[in-house]
């Protein structure tokens, strides 16, 4: 086989493949060929010639003692006697090698070569593109819709591979079109008979996470941490910032001036209203602040429970409309959350006028779906 190697490294190159791994792949595919078109229980291996720019495929016999039971195969051992007969400098451990040219086996065993050629370089294809891309899971990707099916669902050519965007993982009131380039979170990457498959969606907390990263470079840098992320795709959404850096504010550095930064990424989510709080690791704190826009007076913490008790007429902020903002302090807190209303004035009255005594009314949570 003259000048393989000039082939492999070209397909190498064509391909984006490390070189040795096509060697390897052409290996293996003349391997099986010899296997298929002389026998499956025989010995073959390959050897290239890198000044020659070969391949050399042959069949190997192991020579053994005269009494090893191993001659008995009568194919794929000999003993070192009869090995003599051949070669007189044979010693037991040495092998016989009888070379091996596939044109001589017919034209059907080329094209099988040709076949298991193709697909030894689709596995290295495909190996190539799962360490790309898991690589780049839970990350942002972005490509061309090439065709969305009758069930909505879409799929993106993304490079050299076409990803698949469920119907469940677009946001709620968006559609696609043809030629529409769209940003998503790849959520998974797996193989199948079918190939390589890439799973992504605009639905999941972490996409909100991710253009946030792109957006604020402080998050980027590692300056603010993102804690926390709740979300109801394309309704709403909860994030819990800590600042490592007593100069920085977490919450003015995410909104930006006038809020440009966080409206850039609420915009990509189709309007999505974006809370942005900083981070507590004092339970009771970080529930309080969860709550926003609703002032909180006090919340006391009971196993997975928090009782949250709100100032007067401050019920229905901190409930939400259709129950959001209290489903999405509970899915950032992890804590299930008990809402009570107290009596009285919001703030303290001029003058030290004596304040009216709270009085307790019942806001169990299934209210919320009343």
């Amino acid at each position: 086989m003259e000048k393989i190697l000039d082939i492999a490294d070209s397909i190498a190159y064509e391909k984006s493949l490390n070189p040795k791994d096509v060697k390897e792949g052409i290996k293996n595919a003349l391997i099986k060929s010899a296997a298929r078109a002389i026998g499956e229980d025989l010995f073959f291996d390959v050897e290239f010639d890198d000044e020659k720019r070969r391949a050399r495929l042959y069949q190997k016999v192991l020579v053994v003692a005269d009494d090893d039971p191993l001659v008995e195969d009568g194919k794929n051992y000999i003993n070192v006697s009869e090995a003599k007969t051949i070669d007189e400098s044979l010693e037991i451990g040495d092998e016989l090698r009888y070379d091996i040219n596939l044109e001589d086996y017919g034209r059907n065993i080329v094209n099988i070569m040709h076949r298991e050629l193709e697909n030894e370089l689709q596995k290295l294809i495909e190996d190539e593109i799962y360490k790309k891309y898991s690589k780049k899971e839970g990350k942002i990707v972005s490509g061309q819709v090439v065709r969305v099916d009758g069930e909505g669902n879409t799929f993106i050519e993304i490079d050299e591979i076409r990803a698949l965007m469920p119907r469940k993982n677009r946001i709620k009131g968006e559609s696609f079109k043809v030629g529409n380039v769209v940003k998503a979170v790849l959520k998974t990457i797996d193989t199948n008979k079918k190939g390589i498959g890439l799973e992504l969606t605009r639905t999941s907390p972490k996409f909100l996470e991710e253009l946030m990263r792109l957006e604020v470079p402080e998050i980027a840098d590692g300056i603010i941490e993102i804690k926390k992320c709740a979300r109801i795709p394309g309704e709403r959404a909860k994030l819990a910032l800590l600042s490592n850096s007593p100069r920085v504010d977490p919450i003015g550095t995410a909104v930006g001036v006038k809020g440009v930064r966080i409206n850039a990424v609420s915009k990509e989510l189709k309007n999505e209203n974006i809370d942005v709080i900083e981070y507590s690791d004092v339970p009771e704190l970080f529930v309080s602040r969860a709550m926003s826009p609703a002032a909180v007076k006090s919340v006391s913490i009971q196993g997975e429970k928090a009782i949250v008790s709100v100032f007067e007429g401050q019920k229905s902020k901190a409930i939400g409309k259709s129950g959001i903002n209290i489903r999405l302090a509970s899915m950032l807190t992890g804590y299930q959350i008990e809402l009570l209303e107290e009596g009285g004035s919001a703030y303290p009255k001029e003058g030290g006028a004596e304040e009216k005594k709270p009085a307790s009314s019942k806001a169990a949570l299934e209210a919320l779906f009343s």
